[in-house]
C-alpha cells in the first residue's frame, strides 16, 4: 500500500508540474514554446518576396540569394514576384505579414525613394521592417541610341538644353529608381528630358534595345550582356564613384562635368517588424556567410553586382541616409507622381 500511495503522489507531483508549466506559459506569453519554435526554424518554406517584374537585376540577385538560403537554411525560398506602383505593392504586402520570419522582402532601392515621393504611404521602411542584410549594390549606366548622334555627356546636355523635354528617356516606371537616377542627373545638369515609364527595368531596356528608345539609365546587371555582346549602342558614363571594371571604358558622370550623380542601388532584406531576433540573427548569419563564398561572388558579379553583406544596422543606417537624401532631390526637382 505505501507504494502504491507513493505512486500516486508521484503522478500527483508530475501532474501539477506540468499543470503549473502550462499556466506559466500562458502567463508570459509562451516564452519557452517560442524559443522552441526559433530553435528549430525554418520549419517550412519561406517567401521571398521581389516588389518588381521577373528578369530584372533585383530579380536576378533574389534567385541567387533565395537559392543560397534554400540550401543552408535547409528549406526551400520561394521568390514571388509581386510588382505594382513602384514597388510599393509587394513591399506593403510584407509590412503587413505576420512577423514569423516566413514572409521576407527582397527591397530595391526604391523602397526609400518612395518615401519622399508618396507622402501617405501605408509602411515605413525603417519604422515598419526589422532589417535583415544588405545583399549586394550596382551602378547605372547612362546609354544612347547612335541614330541620336551623340558621342558624350556634353553632347547629350548640349541637346537637351537647345530642345528642352525633346529627347525621351526610357524608365523602370514613375518613381522607381531609374527615374529618379535621371532626375538627379537632370537636376544637375540643368537639363530636361521626357521620362517614359514601363512596367519594370527589362521591359524598358527591351524597349531600348529595340530602338523605341533613344536614352536609358539602365542598371550595369541589366545592361551589361548586351554591351559585351557588342550591341550597337552607346554608354556614355556611369553613376559610380569611381569607373566599374566592367565597363574600364566609359567615364564617370563626374568626369564627364556631372558631379554629385553618383547612384548606387543597394538590394537588402527586410522583414515585418517584430520578427524575433533569433531568426534575424540566422537570416543575417546564413546571408553574411554565404556571400563570402567564391561561387557566390562570381555568380553576382557576373551579373555586374557587387555582393555587401553587413549588420542589420549597418542596413538602418543605409535607408536612412538615403531617404534624407532623396527628400532633398524631390524638394527641389519638384517631383509629383502621378
Amino acid at each position: 500500500m505505501n507504494n502504491l500511495h507513493q505512486s500516486v503522489a508521484n503522478a500527483a507531483l508530475r501532474n501539477a508540474s506540468i499543470t503549473g508549466c502550462i499556466v506559466a506559459a500562458f502567463a508570459f506569453g509562451f516564452p519557452a514554446l517560442a524559443i522552441a519554435q526559433t530553435a528549430r526554424y525554418p520549419l517550412r518554406p519561406i517567401r521571398m518576396i521581389v516588389p518588381l517584374p521577373a528578369g530584372g537585376s533585383t530579380d536576378i540577385l533574389a534567385r541567387i540569394v533565395a537559392q543560397k538560403y534554400s540550401e543552408g537554411l535547409g528549406k526551400t525560398v520561394i521568390v514571388d514576384n509581386r510588382p505594382g506602383a513602384g514597388t510599393s505593392l509587394g513591399n506593403e504586402l510584407v509590412a503587413r505579414a505576420t512577423p514569423d520570419g516566413y514572409t521576407l522582402l527582397f527591397a530595391s532601392a526604391s523602397i526609400a525613394t518612395n518615401v519622399p515621393l508618396y507622402p501617405k504611404l501605408p509602411f515605413h521602411p525603417v519604422k515598419d521592417y526589422t532589417p535583415i542584410g544588405t545583399v549586394g549594390q550596382s551602378f547605372y549606366v547612362l546609354i544612347v541610341q547612335p541614330s541620336l548622334g551623340i558621342n558624350s555627356v556634353q553632347e547629350l546636355i548640349n541637346m537637351a538644353k537647345a530642345k528642352p523635354k525633346y529627347i525621351q528617356y526610357a524608365s523602370a516606371g514613375q518613381g522607381t529608381i531609374t527615374h529618379m537616377a535621371v532626375e538627379l542627373f537632370m537636376m544637375n545638369a540643368q537639363i530636361k528630358m521626357q521620362d517614359v515609364p514601363f512596367k519594370g527595368g527589362a521591359p524598358a531596356l527591351l524597349a531600348f534595345l529595340s530602338g523605341q528608345m533613344p536614352v536609358i539609365f539602365s542598371p550595369i546587371a541589366e545592361s551589361l550582356p548586351y554591351l559585351r555582346a557588342g550591341t550597337k549602342v552607346r554608354p556614355l558614363a556611369v553613376t559610380a564613384a569611381k569607373r566599374v571594371p566592367d565597363l574600364p571604358d566609359v567615364p564617370t558622370l563626374t568626369e564627364a562635368g556631372v558631379p554629385d550623380s553618383i547612384v548606387m542601388s543597394r538590394t537588402a532584406i527586410l522583414a515585418p517588424l517584430g520578427t524575433p531576433q533569433d531568426v534575424v540573427k540566422i537570416l543575417n548569419t546564413d546571408l553574411n556567410r554565404f556571400l563570402q563564398q567564391p561561387d557566390t561572388r562570381e555568380r553576382i558579379a557576373s551579373h555586374g553586382l557587387v555582393p555587401v553583406g553587413g549588420t542589420p544596422a549597418e542596413l538602418t543606417d543605409y535607408l536612412t541616409s538615403e531617404i534624407a537624401r532623396w527628400t532633398k532631390v524631390v524638394k527641389v526637382t519638384g517631383i509629383r507622381v502621378e
